[in-house]
């Protein structure tokens, strides 16, 4: 499982040259790895078709529109449940605390909830637990799916992928919860200065917190947050 969770995680990540030049082959890997059926490595042929021949520049701005400027879309997990209240920093802190004891040190600048930075993490963990972990977030995976489709984006494909190898449908009534949350609207100017507003995540522990595995932390991500919106994530590529 762990090209195809690296593939998948590349494919999700900020367009770079570096994928682009080597899109056909890290298809080709997922395709020796053979975890996923002809069905779903269908779904995903579009994306890699415009990862590898669409202007490195254009992938750039629709990434950041559609995963940078749209919180419905955030790939930080903790965005769809936790919102601002501070169960999200206390998760945080117990994500990170997961991955070290994993021997895992994200190095990058994203947050540790950011979906490509956890599939990096679980490509190197046990495969019962690394789908254990997708299927607790698979209600999210669902939603992030269906969002995608309507906006007619090939990125629906790689999430369509990870609930495969998840083995895992989504609870229906948590998926329709969260797609009953409005979405916000990219190209809406007012509504994106509301949204990039940011209000301090604080990533102190609470008191007495303790450090779950990371795929007891998702699972407990089956409750909507419905309080305030979560701060969207400015692009610092």
């Amino acid at each position: 499982m762990k090209i195809t969770l690296k593939a998948l995680s590349a494919m999700l990540s900020y367009p770079s040259a570096e994928f682009k030049a080597a899109t056909w082959d890290i298809a080709d890997a997922m395709l020796v790895e053979d975890l996923l059926t002809p069905a779903v490595r269908r779904q995903l042929l579009p994306l890699l078709d415009e990862l590898h021949d669409m202007d490195l520049h254009d992938q750039q701005e629709r990434f950041v529109s559609l995963f940078d400027r749209s919180r419905s879309l955030s790939l930080n997990l903790f965005e769809h449940v936790h919102g601002e209240s501070r169960d999200r920093g206390s998760a945080m802190v117990d994500l990170i605390e997961t991955y070290r004891r994993g021997g895992f040190e994200p190095a990058t600048e994203e947050l540790p909830d950011h979906l490509p930075v956890l599939l990096e993490f679980l490509a190197h963990r046990p495969k019962a637990e690394a789908r254990e972990t997708l299927a607790d977030a698979a209600h999210i995976f669902e939603v992030l799916a269906q969002r995608l489709d309507k906006r007619q984006s090939p990125y629906a494909g790689v999430f369509r992928a990870l609930l495969h190898l998840a083995g895992e449908t989504a609870d229906a009534r948590t998926v329709d919860a969260l797609l009953a949350q409005p979405e916000d609207d990219p190209d809406d100017l007012a509504a994106l200065d509301a949204v990039w507003e940011e209000t301090q995540v604080t990533f102190g522990p609470d008191p007495g917190a303790g450090c779950p595995q990371v795929r007891d932390m998702l699972a407990r991500m089956d409750t909507p947050c419905n309080d305030v919106p979560a701060p969207g994530r400015h692009a610092s590529h």
